[in-house]
């Protein structure tokens, strides 16, 4: 076979192919369609299956919620009074404990009070032998004390008396000794008028 009867046959299929392709082309274009439609509907019927599948869950979860909010409500209930019973049973004890605790302190602070004021009795009753013996001292040490002072007092008036009359004699001897002065002054000055009136 020549090229030329080649290229002669292959004109012939595509011219063929050429004829009938849009036929197909509108066949296949139809099938599509069909298949659009088809897919529509599913799609559709999927979203109303969907819809009614998220309704029967939103209510199931509704009514699970409602159920669960009053379990808990319940349980809530159950335990506030549970609590309460254990509240007034733990205050009833504190009470009780804080009564004996009130009693013991009262009674230890009865005990400590007798106790200080027994103290107190003894310290006072030692203080006051204390005082009375350090009175004693003080009675013995300022008469003692009164004593040495008279002692030194009297000593020193003697010594005062012995300056004063040894003091009289030296201002006796120094008077004595100006009036001498004097009268040889009072001399002088005779002899010195006599001279004076016998030189005239």
């Amino acid at each position: 076979m020549t090229t030329e009867e080649r290229l002669y046959k292959l004109e012939g299929i595509v011219e063929g192919v050429m004829a009938t392709l849009p036929e197909r082309i509108t066949s296949l274009e139809n099938r599509m369609d069909l298949l659009r439609q088809e897919l529509k509907g599913d799609i559709a019927g999927l979203r109303q299956e969907f819809k009614g599948e998220m309704a029967a869950l939103r209510q199931e979860f509704k009514g699970e919620m409602a159920a669960l909010r009053q379990e808990l409500k319940a349980e809530m209930g159950s335990l506030e009074g549970r609590l309460g019973e254990q509240m007034a049973s733990l205050r009833q004890e504190l009470k009780a404990e804080m009564g004996s605790l009130e009693g013991r302190l009262g009674e230890q602070m009865a005990s400590l009070r007798q106790e200080l004021k027994a103290e107190m009795g003894s310290l006072e009753g030692r203080l006051g032998e204390q005082m009375a013996s350090l009175r004693q001292e003080l009675k013995a040490e300022m008469g003692s004390l009164e004593g040495r002072l008279g002692e030194q007092m009297a000593s020193l008036r003697q010594e005062l008396k012995g300056d004063m009359a040894s003091l009289r004699q030296e201002l006796k001897a120094d008077i004595n000794t100006a009036l001498n002065r004097l009268m040889l002054y009072f001399s002088a000055l005779a002899v010195l008028l006599a001279l004076l009136a016998l030189w005239r």
